[in-house]
């Protein structure tokens, strides 16, 4: 069926098309019982306001855009991402807001070119900025460019961005206090992308409880990495009794190494996952892990957004409250 139009509501309401504008703008200019009348005939129509008219109108285009600039074999198999997506959907579609989601691989500079396109062609109100590193190049950038953003990660000093983090220390001082509590000193952590602020603040946090006999080793938060830096952590000449994992993917793949070694967990080898997925309930036994709302988290960000792109200074954030969810993966030194 063809679409109906302000023509069409105009010619079955008997009035101007100017006034069926202004009735359905809400605008002044025409009676009350006009402005009900063309309503009623919209409804019997089955008019929709356009979203293009509409964000011409209003020199928006009621999209926010998130890009990805992560291994497309990451993203089929990490489910931080599909969360936190999860959670900026439910807060965006509050206001009839639609999310731009653009995939780029590993490649940051891609990324730039992306947000210099998006906002050229006023595609998008605003971007999420997610994988925040350390010295990013893309802050300056999104600065200069004016584009409203929010930075999903903890507080950048001196970029001038509005971000909302999650409580890593806390987090990491929960994990590392349950393994001491169970008799672990020889405590080991396999990170993600060593250049990812996120990264570096667990890194400080896991050194700071974990004491002087604590390892870091860096991965990319992929299993096949995780696991070869598990493997090499087990065989070397101090094996750890308890790793830490930046996530749910790299704390799976451990399970199967110390399988393959001929390893018990938690006899011989304590874990503690990152993010408390629904992975983190496949493996037998089922692994410890730092469980943290991140749909909400995804919403909280959306919603200090939509703030910013409507002009608030909105202060940095910190959201909700980690909690370790203790399985069956850890236990006695």
């Amino acid at each position: 069926m063809k679409r109906p139009t302000i023509h069409d509501i105009a010619r079955e309401a008997g009035v101007a098309k100017s006034t069926v504008s202004f009735a359905l703008n809400g605008l002044p200019g025409v009676s009350e019982a006009t402005r009900q009348r063309i309503l009623a005939v919209a409804g019997e129509l089955g008019w929709q306001p356009s979203r293009a008219a509409r964000a011409l109108s209003a020199a928006q285009a009621e999209v926010v855009g998130l890009v990805l600039a992560r291994p497309t074999g990451l993203l089929e198999v990490e489910p931080f991402f599909m969360r936190l997506i999860a959670g900026v959907e439910a807060a965006l579609g509050a206001d009839d807001i639609g999310l731009l989601l653009q995939v780029v691989g590993d490649d940051p500079q891609h990324e730039l070119e992306v947000y210099r396109r998006w906002w050229g062609q006023r595609r998008v109100d605003g971007v999420l900025v997610v994988d925040v590193r350390v010295d990013d190049q893309r802050l300056p950038v999104l600065a200069e460019l004016g584009l409203p953003c929010v930075l999903v990660s903890s507080e950048v000093p001196g970029s001038g961005l509005t971000s909302v983090g999650l409580d890593t220390k806390a987090a990491m001082v929960a994990a590392v206090a349950h393994l001491r509590a169970l008799g672990h000193t020889r405590i080991a952590r396999v990170s993600g992308h060593a250049d990812f602020q996120e990264t570096v603040l667990r890194d400080r946090a896991f050194a700071e409880t974990a004491g002087p006999d604590a390892v870091i080793v860096a991965a990319d938060y992929s299993g096949e990495r995780g696991a070869a830096a598990t493997r090499d952590l087990l065989l070397s000449g101090q094996p750890p009794t308890a790793i830490v994992y930046d996530n749910d993917v790299m704390a799976v793949s451990a399970v199967g190494v110390a399988a393959e070694l001929g390893l018990d967990v938690p006899g011989d080898l304590s874990i503690v996952a990152w993010d408390d997925s629904p992975l983190c309930r496949l493996p037998h036994p089922a692994l410890t892990a730092i469980s943290r709302d991140i749909p909400g988290y995804g919403a909280a960000a959306a919603g200090a957004l939509l703030r910013v792109i409507h002009g608030e200074r909105v202060p940095d954030a910190v959201f909700g409250i980690p909690e370790l969810v203790v399985r069956g993966s850890t236990g006695p030194a």
